[in-house]
């Protein structure tokens, strides 16, 4: 492995280092000699001031994460906790231009002070404020011809966001469906979506980033970004772009880039702890949170600073399963050094914490969707708290399913960040990442109801053909609930199938599935995964010109072992929580074998287990390349091209479950549980390149410090991630490995108005995704262990809209903000497999072209007023989804719905400050996500429940997601 790493950087530093002559000799042959790239450049021998000031804001009180710049120039620095900040110039009579989102732009010329205090006025528009993510040189959005909108520390402080995607629900054009919690969340942007609403696939098409680098570059199903992204106190503000330049800047992620930046240590020592208290689910389950934030300088010139900070929380969560639904935190720190003509910033972060999510709950009605009579939204069927011994194979290597770890993930990552001024216009900026991830699967899913007296049943645990009487018994009390008999079916004295019959009694849930249980397998995923990722660029400034060229590189390599099998619970559907169910089996001759272990599981024990195994590496080399042209003071011209090569190479061991005749792990063959073996029978080996191209290119026309107009055209590149590849698992599989990269063109035009206290930023876009894979699963007969995948259709999309962003300060103390999007998806073409019978005979492929797509609400808006007097502050969000096409067969519309939070603080001193906020105000029942009607796994296919399918059964009972109930926080907060 550390051959292979070296020999990786020391191929990166040549390409590297020859891309920068390459660069240089094609744009300023005057300034880099043909001998040895860099060593050439002279640098300038200037005097170098310190300048030391404090921000404040009109109540005097320090204004965090504000942005000074030397004007004309790159360089700047960010303030510290107590709005402190230390900046070195070669003028002494330079000016600074000082920005900070909800302040008025000011620009102070020093005129020989090196000692500063600087108030600004409050202002609630955010056009001039520089950012730094989705563009060439750091630049303000009124000067920028990209879509990006910025949240700052104030901002986000004053909600108490679900999760990190939660925040993102302040950005116009962005879906965002949180509803599992704080994991296996979905971000969308633009209508640039896969049409699901599995939290499998929620990252696909953007990059959720921390501090300008990707959370995780080597992404899967099981293994996205949110797994190890956290919002807490650390954060210093929120940078998001939607579209245009991420396609050249982001990695392999068109539809947006999305950065979390850290809070950096000031000149002053300065720290913030805070402890939170909350009431989940209407007020029942109990939250704890601790955070703390501290930093200042290392060195006695204060040009050596540091940061650290981190969290700790524990909550039940709105719907408790009868174990902590997240428990844990995280630890990160900075130190940064400024030299005269530099900076060096090293990072680490350590993150332990486990999670686990919200399932779907039966409901009825498609027009006005109400849970099934007995199931409140605080009720919970995620698998109850159980452990289950297994074995890896035929290894003899042992472990434990304890669903109370859920799902762990940990995160030992370091970065380090090198910025250079070389002097004569020449830049250069290294970002390195080192991170070592894990997410450990102590999970269920798609936790259904089953009928016990349905052949599914049966199939999935072995047992069809096995004819007899089968009992249901409640674990915690013996009782039998149920009892069922398994013989042939005759038709005229003939044998023809199985028959299932009811003897006596029945199971709770009726009302939801009669005579069926939870279906709640035990899931286990142990994916790892270390990565190397190098973001290197070379800027040249020439008079009205700047010239950026760089390279992305990276290297993922990841294991993963899936054990299939471990066991499954089948849990009666009892409130608030599910409960384990024993099941037994009687032969005709009177013999009673155990299904389930003691516990109520199908497995455990120590039960041998097909364990699968997967090693994929996947390497990514990208070089991308900008141009920044002021034409004239009003009129700016930028583009830049991309391109990249991902290749993937791997191999998947499958393993196969067998039938064991010796008795299994215990020897005894009247325990079905445990009466199996496994073993790898199956290797797939790929190697699979791929290579994509991006264009994009934008103008920006300043009329005056009031307006300016914008417009880009992007064309972007999607790359399959790693899902296709560890989704192989047999010979027809291994067929289908076709990567070919999605394409998405974006057309934006922008209009940005500012005039005393109001804001408005309109953004129409048009955006066209194809090349969109739509497969569906199969099996060959009503066993479910015989199946098969389909051949893989290509589909494309279109949606047409337009975004708002606005800011309106009616007083000094009540001022509006609001984010709004109106739009609509297309599905020009698409094709997805109607099954029809088992078996793959009859399948075909059904056209919905021209229908909308599904996950895209036509309208959806978000408006904050917020008001502040004295020392206290109050605000409202409220926010509205429209209406969505449930699937693209467009069957029936999950309705709209709309949210208020409420956030009130006070400010008991210039050290002490409460806050309290309640989410979901009055308790709405907004659907996000749904399953079909059915059990298992027939609930599982969302596209393929059709118009006919409704109309034949109205009342049918489905499954769905919705909004967390309300919840209740409450915040100290002591600033030191």
């Amino acid at each position: 492995m550390k051959k292979n790493y070296y020999s990786y950087v020391q191929t990166f530093r040549l390409s590297f280092f020859q891309g920068l002559v390459l660069l240089g000799a094609a744009f300023v042959p005057n300034v880099v000699q043909a001998s040895v790239g860099l060593t050439a450049i002279k640098y300038e021998k200037k005097i170098s001031v310190s300048i030391t000031g404090t921000i404040i804001g009109e109540k005097k009180e320090p204004v965090v994460g504000a942005t000074i710049i030397v004007k004309g120039t790159k360089q700047g620095v960010i303030t510290d906790l107590s709005g402190n900040f230390k900046i070195e110039v070669t003028d002494p009579n330079s000016t600074l231009v000082i920005s900070s989102v909800g302040y008025v732009t000011k620009e102070v010329t020093l005129s020989g002070r090196t000692s500063l205090t600087i108030e600004l006025l409050e202002d609630v528009d955010a056009l001039e404020e520089v950012v730094v993510t989705g563009v060439f040189d750091k630049r303000s959005r009124m000067e920028s011809s990209v879509a990006i909108s910025v949240l700052n520390t104030r901002q986000i402080q004053m909600q108490a966001p679900l999760s990190a995607a939660d925040l993102l629900k302040n950005i116009s054009g962005v879906f965002v469906n949180s509803a599992p919690g704080e994991i296996r969340n979905t971000v969308t942007s633009r209508g640039v979506t896969t049409g699901g609403i599995d939290g499998s696939s929620g990252y696909y098409y953007v990059s959720m980033q921390e501090d300008g680098l990707p959370v995780f570059n080597g992404t899967f199903g099981t293994f996205g970004p949110d797994y190890f992204l956290r919002s807490d106190i650390t954060i210093g503000k929120l940078e998001a772009v939607k579209g245009g330049t991420a396609s050249i800047l982001g990695n392999n992620a068109p539809g947006g880039i999305f950065n979390y930046v850290s809070k950096t240590g000031g000149t002053e020592f300065a720290g913030e702890v805070r402890g939170k208290y909350g009431l989940e689910g209407n007020g029942i389950n109990p939250y704890y949170r601790f955070e703390a934030n501290f930093g200042g300088p290392l060195s006695k010139d204060k040009t050596l600073t540091y940061n650290i900070g981190g969290f700790w929380r524990q909550n039940d969560g709105a719907r408790y399963p009868g174990y902590p639904m997240n428990e844990g935190g995280q630890v990160k720190a900075n130190v940064v050094k400024h030299f005269k003509n530099s900076s060096v910033k090293f990072y680490a972060k350590y993150l332990n914490d486990r999670n686990t999510w919200f399932e779907y709950l039966p409901t009825v009605g498609f027009t006005n969707p109400q849970l099934v009579p007995g199931f409140e939204q605080t009720n919970s069927v995620m698998i109850p708290p159980v452990t289950a011994e297994y074995t890896i194979n035929d290894t003899g290597e042992k472990q434990t399913f304890d669903s109370r770890d859920k799902i762990h993930s940990k995160e030992l990552s370091f970065s380090l960040n090198y910025d250079l001024h070389f002097g004569k216009g020449w830049t250069f900026e290294n970002k390195f990442k080192y991170s070592d991830k894990s997410s450990f699967w102590n999970a269920t899913s798609v936790p259904y109801p089953i009928a016990v007296d349905n052949v599914i049943f049966y199939g999935l645990n072995n047992l069809a053909g096995k004819f007899g009487t089968y009992d249901f018994i409640d674990l915690a009390t013996g009782r039998n609930l149920l009892k069922v008999n398994q013989g042939l079916n005759f038709v005229n004295g003939v044998p023809a199938g199985i028959k299932f019959s009811v003897l006596n009694g029945s199971l709770p849930g009726a009302n939801a599935s009669p005579n069926s249980l939870i279906f709640n397998p035990l899931v286990v995923f142990d994916n790892k995964g270390n990565e190397f990722i190098e973001n290197a660029t070379l800027s040249k400034k020439i008079n009205h010109m700047s010239f950026t060229g760089g390279i992305f590189y990276s290297v993922s390599d990841i294991s993963r072992k899936n054990p299939s099998g471990v066991g499954t619970m089948y849990n009666q559907m009892t409130s608030p929580r599910i409960s384990p169910t024993a099941i037994t089996y009687t032969d005709a001759k009177g013999v009673v074998y155990q299904v389930t272990n003691p516990d109520g599981i199908t497995g455990g024990m120590g039960r041998s287990v097909a364990t699968s195994i997967f090693n994929v590496k996947q390497s990514q080399l990208a070089t991308f390349f900008g141009h920044n042209w002021e034409i004239s003071p009003k009129l700016n011209l930028d583009w830049g091209v991309r391109y990249e090569t991902i290749r993937v190479k791997g191999t998947n061991q499958i393993a196969t479950q067998f039938a064991a005749t010796d008795g299994g792990t215990d020897k005894n063959p009247l325990t079905l549980y445990d009466n199996y073996y496994a073993k790898i029978t199956k290797k797939y080996s790929y190697d699979k390149p791929i290579e994509t191209f991006s264009f994009s290119g934008g103008l920006n026309y300043r009329f005056n410090d009031g307006l300016a107009i914008y417009g880009r055209y992007s064309q972007g590149s999607k790359s399959p991630d790693l899902s296709m590849f560890l989704n192989v698992s047999a010979a027809a599989d291994e067929r289908f490995i076709n990567p070919i990269a999605q394409k998405i063109q974006q057309l934006e035009a922008g209009i940005k108005l500012k005039k005393g206290n109001a804001s408005l930023f309109i953004t129409p876009f048009y955006s066209l995704l194809s090349n969109v894979p739509q497969q569906v699963q199969g099996q060959e007969t009503a066993d479910v262990s015989t199946l098969y995948v389909t051949p893989v259709v290509y589909n494309k999309y279109q949606t047409q809209g337009i975004e708002f962003e606005s800011n309106y300060a009616f007083t000094k103390k009540f001022s509006v903000r609001a984010v709004a999007t109106f739009q609509k998806s297309v599905a020009l073409d698409y094709g997805t497999w109607d099954l029809g019978a088992n078996g793959n005979a009859d399948d075909k492929v059904v056209s919905y072209s021209g229908n909308e797509t599904d996950n895209n609400a036509r309208v959806m808006l978000r408006v904050s007023p917020s008001y502040t007097t004295g020392k206290l502050f109050a605000s409202i969000d409220w926010s509205y989804m429209g209406s969505r096409m449930a699937n693209v067969a467009n069957t029936f519309k999950l309705p709209s719905f709309n949210q208020s939070n409420l956030n009130v603080g006070y400010t008991v001193n210039k050290n002490i400050s409460l806050q309290a906020n309640i989410n979901n105000l009055f308790n709405q029942n907004g659907v996000m996500s749904w399953s079909a009607p059915g059990s298992f796994p027939a609930s599982l296919n969302t596209q393929g429940f059709t118009k006919a399918n409704l109309e034949a059964n109205p009342n049918a009972v489905y499954y769905t997601l919705s909004l967390p109930p309300r919840a209740y926080f409450l915040t100290l907060s002591y600033k030191f």
